[in-house]
């Protein structure tokens, strides 16, 4: 399939719910992406595709469904994930982050003894919307010595500024909303 055909199959799946998880928050819902054979595997190909034939290391999936996704693009790209969990998840922690999101705060959590210094990192998550999760994510890798090479990412919600929270840093989209 193309990548235009790919985008396709993805915008039919995606759905929104109102109000969750709280009045006036929108959120985007992959799970009927993921629970369909043909839309998994288009987005896992969008997802792999700009990084395809770089220096990637090892993909860094963000809890929760950056798991998911993450774990099919490695596999996609012959690669490792490590998952960057949500605090008190991890037996043993590299190092840990606080961030802001758009209807709260949370912590990221990063495992020991995963990632090496000069390790080249794809970070696969599902919504890049204020930037707070990707760059909390994002700096827990660097806080190892590892070098984000970009950032995945299924929707991008541009009107919440979230990519100015990440520098340099290459974001790649499948879909805006």
């Amino acid at each position: 399939m193309s990548p235009a055909d790919d985008r396709g199959t993805v915008e039919q799946l995606l759905r929104a719910v109102p109000d969750f998880p709280e009045p006036g928050i929108r959120f985007w819902d992959l799970t009927p992406v993921l629970a369909d054979a043909a839309g998994l595997a288009a987005t896992t190909r969008l997802l792999s595709a700009p990084v395809a034939g770089t220096a990637v290391d090892v993909v860094v999936g963000i809890e929760a469904r950056g798991f998911l996704l993450g774990a099919a693009v490695a596999q996609a790209l012959g690669l490792g994930i490590v998952p960057v969990r949500k605090q008190g998840k991890l037996p043993a922690v590299a190092a840990s982050r606080s961030y802001d999101l758009e209807y709260g705060s949370a912590t990221l959590e990063l495992p020991a003894g995963v990632l090496t210094a000069g390790a080249q990192v794809l970070l696969v998550d599902d919504v890049l919307a204020t930037g707070g999760t990707a760059a909390a994510a994002s700096e827990l890798v660097e806080s190892c010595g590892a070098h984000v090479r970009a950032l995945s990412v299924v929707l991008e919600l541009p009107g919440l500024r979230g990519r100015g929270r990440l520098g340099a840093r290459p974001v790649h989209t499948v879909l805006e909303r």
